[in-house]
């Protein structure tokens, strides 16, 4: 049996360009598995990282976790499962499909319009000045009767 099957790994087509490390990545680790999944516990941290020893929750997880590997299951498929049971909250990280995708794209499509509006509200200040005025000049429309009373007010205050 053991050499059919070193004969069909060897003459098959599909395998001849297949490196060991490809079929080392689609084996998942513990660690793996258990980054993607959120501790139920309330630590607030990943089942891999929950640095509670006797945790109720990550403790027993990982040895499941451990069982599925053991059984061939993948990476996706355990989270998946894991995913099934506890709802969407179990993910370390939110999923890229329905309106968890508001979650990955709002704070870019916020920076887009607030760069748009800054831009927008500095051409308007930009374009409400006029072009030929110089800083400290009187306006054009200044009138010289009224700039005498300041000028006399002023003396009479000091």
């Amino acid at each position: 049996m053991f050499l059919v099957a070193a004969l069909f790994a060897f003459l098959s087509p599909e395998l001849k360009d297949v490196s060991p490390e490809t079929f080392a990545a689609e084996i998942p680790t513990n660690s793996q598995v258990s980054e993607g999944l959120t501790c139920q516990c309330g630590c607030g941290l990943t089942v891999a990282n929950c640095n509670m020893p006797t945790c109720g929750f990550s403790v027993p997880m990982r040895h499941d976790i451990d069982r599925m590997i053991g059984e061939g299951k993948t990476r996706a498929q355990i989270i998946a499962f894991y995913r099934h049971q506890y709802g969407e909250k179990v993910l370390s990280a939110p999923t890229t499909e329905g309106f968890n995708l508001l979650a990955w794209t709002m704070p870019f499509i916020a920076l887009a319009i607030g760069g748009g509006l800054m831009v927008f509200a500095v051409g308007r200040w930009h374009s409400s000045a006029p072009a030929d005025s110089k800083p400290g000049a009187p306006p054009e429309s200044f009138d010289p009767e009224l700039r005498r009373k300041l000028e006399k007010e002023l003396e009479e205050r000091r």
